[in-house]
């Protein structure tokens, strides 16, 4: 297959600045609109089938149109790429026809597919907008992960495009299944390649592919997409610039999000519940609470009741900044606006509420959490065990991380490190060292601080050996911290020991 004309550059996720802008492009952007006009789609044609290949394919035809399938099974040996093409093109009006021969043939010889038949079956099912099916053909063929393959099934797509008489919705497809599947170089190879054919994506094609990099953190790209497809004069949907607000408060441009949410209108938008969700989660994350209070007031303003989202949003920020009170005055605005609180409101509410060691606050709201039929989760038991730290309670924190674990959840990092520091805190040394074993089993490695100040109590307490037990244990399962020296360790408790002993 001859090498078709190329305009395409290229842009990689690596490559990008930190801080795009909202009106000024990226210098890595280089998929600048382009003046001339498209490439020609080329029209490419295969040979007619004469004498045995004629038979075969009017045979096997007449067997799909009476779904004699039985007579069809002793025809399978018979298969070749070229007599597959061919039949797909006599059936290719009824894409249910074409469908089940092509996944006969996948059955009965699959040596006989080859990237030019499994072109046609995507022309057919998307020419007749069976997308889902045309997806999951195309999963199978990219799963693999061969780099050559995604350029050469663009090729042959686009020459067997005139062949099908098919549409952009193809090409739209290929687009949307690499974003799907978060294979982004290939999507941009394929947004850049479109557009020299003069194909473009549809909005939701491009939401698809925004979403997924919002999924992966890579909110620069998605922004610097964002201003393609304005150049490209792909017109946003409410979902677009909804996502377009999430990017920008990530990178930490507040002000260029609440624009966005300013410009909505004259777009021809209504700002949703999602729009002010979107931007009041940024200003939380920011600290900026007062901001995010005005914007729900806003909402209001606007004629949005405030959500579920709104509310947990709210009260998280309020209650990680140690303001509880706000928190617990927002869960009664709840209330009193009938909207439904859920395992997350409780958990924002009890972690303030731990944070400022207001356990039996805290308590109260475990207790309601079965009147409402929710089920604590691991962050309920984390806030929990914090909170008992706080208050210096570390045999409490205990029995509660020993019913966590009862319950089937799995206690994170942050749980044991307050807990161990809690144990040490109160010099309860051995209460430490089983916590630092129920890391050890877990495979968690320790904080370097916290452990050298329980081997340094231990130590002071007359259990250097144990000291040296930890030490081993935690370098036979590769566990040693940071900085952790170790050696020092062991040679300041055996200086100390000898010590001793001379006097």
């Amino acid at each position: 297959m001859n090498k078709l004309p190329l305009r395409q550059i290229s842009i990689l996720p690596t490559s990008i600045p930190k801080e795009p802008t909202f009106t000024k492009p990226s210098v890595y952007v280089k998929l600048e609109t382009r003046n001339w006009n498209p490439i020609p789609i080329p029209h490419r044609t295969i040979p007619e089938p004469k004498g045995q290949d004629l038979d075969f394919v009017n045979v096997v035809n007449s067997h799909l149109i009476h779904s004699d399938w039985a007579k069809l099974n002793s025809l399978a040996n018979g298969l070749t790429a070229f007599r597959v093409k061919h039949v797909l093109l006599k059936v290719q009006k009824d894409y249910v026809v074409s469908l089940e021969f092509f996944n006969w043939v996948g059955t009965h010889k699959p040596t006989s597919h080859t990237l030019e038949t499994h072109s046609m079956i995507l022309h057919i099912l998307t020419k007749h907008r069976k997308f889902k099916s045309a997806e999951s053909i195309l999963r199978k063929i990219l799963v693999p992960g061969n780099i050559d393959l995604p350029s050469k099934l663009f090729e042959a797509i686009l020459y067997s495009y005139r062949l099908c008489d098919s549409s952009p919705r193809v090409y739209d497809l290929l687009f949307k299944t690499f974003a799907h599947m978060k294979k982004f170089r290939n999507a941009t190879d394929t947004f850049c390649r479109m557009k020299d054919y003069g194909f473009y994506p549809t909005v939701e094609s491009c939401n698809a592919y925004v979403s997924s990099l919002l999924d992966l953190n890579r909110a620069d790209v998605a922004l610097a997409f964002y201003r393609e497809m304005r150049r490209c004069r792909i017109s946003p949907n409410v979902y677009t610039l909804n996502m377009v607000m999430c990017a920008y408060c990530r990178v930490g441009k507040l002000e260029n999000a609440v624009e966005v949410l300013e410009k909505m209108e004259s777009m021809g938008f209504s700002p949703t519940v999602v729009s002010y969700n979107t931007l009041i989660a940024g200003h939380c994350n920011k600290g900026l609470l007062s901001s995010a209070v005005k914007l729900k007031k806003l909402m209001a303003k606007n004629g949005l009741h405030p959500s579920v989202v709104t509310f947990n949003t709210l009260i998280n920020g309020f209650c990680k900044q140690g303001n509880s009170e706000m928190g617990s005055r927002l869960f009664e605005e709840m209330s009193k606006n009938r909207v439904s609180a859920d395992i997350l409101t409780y958990n924002g509410l009890i972690l303030g509420l731990c944070k400022e060691g207001k356990t039996k606050k805290a308590a109260y709201l475990v207790k309601e959490l079965d009147t409402k039929n929710f089920v604590p989760n691991p962050s309920t038991f984390s806030a929990l065990v914090g909170g008992e730290c706080v208050r210096k309670h570390s045999d409490r924190a205990f029995l509660l991380y020993k019913s966590m674990v009862r319950s089937g959840y799995h206690p994170d990092e942050h749980t044991f490190k307050v807990l161990l520091s809690s144990f040490c805190n109160n010099r309860d040394f051995d209460g430490a060292v089983e916590i630092l074993k129920e890391m050890f089993e877990r495979n968690f490695v320790p904080d370097s601080g916290i452990v050298s100040d329980l081997c340094l109590g231990l130590r002071r307490c007359g259990k250097g050996n144990l000291v040296e037990l930890l030490c081993r244990e935690m370098e036979s399962r590769r566990l040693i911290p940071q900085d952790f020296d170790m050696a020092k360790i062991i040679c300041c408790g055996e200086e100390n020991e000898n010590a001793v002993g001379n006097m």
